[in-house]
């Protein structure tokens, strides 16, 4: 029915999008340049008087960017669901007869030297078109896969773009990110069993908007979080 199929997207469209704005921030943090980019661009956008909504975020490239880079390095899978041949056919030259198990390598793709100049360099200007045009997270030429592809695609991507975009946009624009007290830097190192931050990611965050955008049950004006 429409409720568990609802249920099994929402579910599905959660750790996707949060551990691309984990790696995000993790990679933002050694780099705060990046994090001033981005923040400038949300400032400029939306300003400090309200908070990110929906419709802010086609204006938001840069910031889409960022995410786009996190996509792309920083899968949460390292592979794509195996799909089957219906029929002989032939992709980049090579025969692949009907019946075979095709398995993409998430990892493999995004990272593939021959298409991204310094591929394990966490780089959002590579997604910026230098004609202003909109960011789109979706890949459709396969150069990274994050949500699959085709018929057999992520029925989600639309809600699972939107939450990664918006969860991000909401975590700059709120706070003022800074790492704990005598740490140099995030230590941007894989887990053994899968393609998440080894461990947790920790830091600082202040408030940088007026209290009472965050909510008459918090007092956030004068404390760290």
């Amino acid at each position: 029915g429409a409720w568990p199929l609802t249920t099994d997207i929402m579910i599905a469209s959660v750790d996707n999008p949060s551990n691309a704005v984990e790696w995000a921030l993790a990679e933002m943090m050694n780099k705060p340049e990046l994090m001033r980019k981005a923040m400038e661009e949300l400032d400029a956008v939306v300003g400090r008087d309200r908070l990110v909504q929906e419709p802010d975020l086609r204006s938001l490239n840069y910031l889409k960017a960022c995410i786009r880079e996190a996509f792309r390095l920083h899968p949460y899978h390292p592979l794509n669901p195996p799909r089957v041949a219906m029929a002989d056919t032939t992709v980049a030259g090579y025969s692949v007869p009907r019946g075979s198990q095709v398995v993409l390598s998430r990892v493999a793709l995004g990272r593939n030297p021959r298409v991204w100049a310094d591929p394990l360099e966490f780089r959002p200007e590579r997604h910026l078109a230098g004609d202003d045009a909109a960011v789109a997270l979706s890949e459709p030429e396969l150069r990274f896969v994050s949500f699959s592809t085709g018929r057999r695609g992520c029925p989600g991507i639309a809600l699972g773009t939107l939450f990664t975009v918006m969860l991000f946009a909401r975590l700059l624009q709120g706070f003022t990110w800074s790492l704990p007290p005598g740490v140099d830097g995030v230590e941007l190192r894989e887990a053994e069993a899968s393609l998440v931050l080894a461990e947790p990611l920790r830091l600082q965050a202040k408030p940088r908007l007026p209290a009472h955008l965050y909510g008459p049950e918090y007092d956030c004006s004068s404390r760290n979080l």
